[in-house]
């Protein structure tokens, strides 16, 4: 089933399942269009602290990470140094993967060298003009030619861990696309 009716009495994308952060973060956040430099380098961050492991497991370590990373402000975050490489090496409530963390603070400093609005406006280049809604999940793509685009793009300008499954990802997540399924809720709330 790619639709599933919570507790609540809503239709959902089935993946939610039965956890109520993954139900908010459906409800709230997931295909919610998300714009400013610092949003987009905190999503860019987390989706690649992601890659090959569950969103869960991002979501419910995403308050600490927000913590230990300065709340993902790319300035704060390009000043890191070994020190805090080791920091975050030692700390059990992040993903605890070295080259995820050196890529981190080198995404950052990349960010910093950027124009106020201009990782905002690059990374929403590469939205499509339109999207067809999936009906089904077996309809969602793992990437596409825009996510394909931009990770090249990314990945010329010295960015890691951009991918073009990670960046489909973040394209969703920052709805950049809308992928919710036919008979979600959310589908009678988006524009696209």
């Amino acid at each position: 089933m790619d639709v599933r009716t919570g507790a609540d009495g809503r239709a959902r994308c089935a993946w939610v399942g039965d956890d109520p952060e993954y139900a908010r973060y459906h409800d709230e956040e997931w295909g919610v269009p998300l714009h400013g430099d610092r949003a987009l380098f905190e999503k860019l961050s987390l989706e690649g602290f992601q890659a090959g492991l569950s969103w869960i497991t991002i979501l419910r370590k995403r308050p600490r990470f927000r913590e230990v990373f300065a709340g993902f402000e790319p300035e704060a975050v390009a000043a890191f140094g070994p020190d805090d490489v080791e920091r975050l090496m030692a700390d059990p409530g992040i993903i605890r993967n070295r080259a995820k963390i050196e890529a981190t603070i080198s995404n950052a400093r990349l960010v910093q060298d950027l124009e106020p609005g201009e990782l905002d406006a690059l990374m929403w280049s590469f939205a499509p003009a339109s999207h067809r809604r999936p009906s089904t999940f077996a309809e969602v793509p793992a990437t596409t030619p825009a996510s394909d685009a931009m990770s090249k793009a990314l990945r010329k300008r010295g960015f890691r861990f951009v991918g073009p499954t990670t960046m489909y990802a973040l394209m969703q997540s920052a709805g950049m696309v809308d992928d919710h399924v036919d008979g979600c809720w959310r589908t009678e709330q988006s524009v696209h």
